[in-house]
């Protein structure tokens, strides 16, 4: 990335701000936290939090080229499988780990979330919510598998592996009687009160064990 300390500041805001789950991310950390974040990509978000919480950061991404990126931003993060690399880490390493629109391309979800309320003092996930009506209203008309601008893969090249709804994690939480601090539901950049199940297109939880 090229340009001056400023406008790349700006890019970097614009960047992180602009993606809603992001900025609710960016609220629910405390400054000085240590932060794990698993498939971070090019690290915008931990970046954006070490300039303006003060953060230690770590993040974890699968892929390489994305890594080099992230360590280009001078932030630490290295290449390996979330399942694997969370199992190296001793108990309480972290005051927060996130997982923002990976839960749903994980392999096994539950055992990735019970890593990481291991790992972690409190977890942050944020995942597409697969219930919002766009997504029932295509798979109605079409007759074939939704697609929407949230979701716009074919079903042969979809990244997810795992449709859950607002309504599946709120069932998750209950049955690993976890305890939900902040539960945040956008559409858009607006959030959303009445029915998320229905309304919401994106789902962010912060929670502990």
């Amino acid at each position: 990335m090229n340009g001056t300390p400023y406008t790349l500041a700006k890019a970097l805001v614009r960047d992180v701000l602009e993606r809603s789950d992001y900025q609710i991310i960016s609220e629910l950390i405390e400054p000085k936290a240590k932060v794990l974040d698993l498939g971070c990509g090019e690290a915008e978000l931990l970046e954006w939090l070490v300039e303006n919480k003060q953060v230690e950061a770590r993040g974890i991404e699968q892929n390489g080229g994305a890594v080099m990126k992230a360590i280009a931003r001078g932030v630490s993060v290295y290449q390996g499988d979330l399942e694997e690399s969370l199992a190296d880490y001793p108990d309480r390493t972290f005051d927060y780990v996130i997982l923002s629109q990976t839960l749903q391309q994980t392999a096994r979800p539950l055992v990735v979330l019970k890593q990481m309320l291991r790992v972690g003092r409190r977890a942050i996930v944020g995942f597409p919510n697969f219930g919002h009506w766009r997504v029932r209203w295509s798979h109605l008309v079409s007759g074939r598998a939704p697609q929407t601008e949230l979701f716009p893969y074919e079903w042969y090249a979809s990244p997810n592996i795992h449709f859950l709804t607002v309504d599946d994690f709120e069932s998750l939480l209950a049955s690993q009687r976890w305890t939900v601090e902040k539960r945040i539901f956008l559409s858009g950049t607006r959030r959303v009160g009445r029915a998320p199940n229905l309304r919401a297109e994106v789902a962010v939880y912060l929670f502990h064990g």
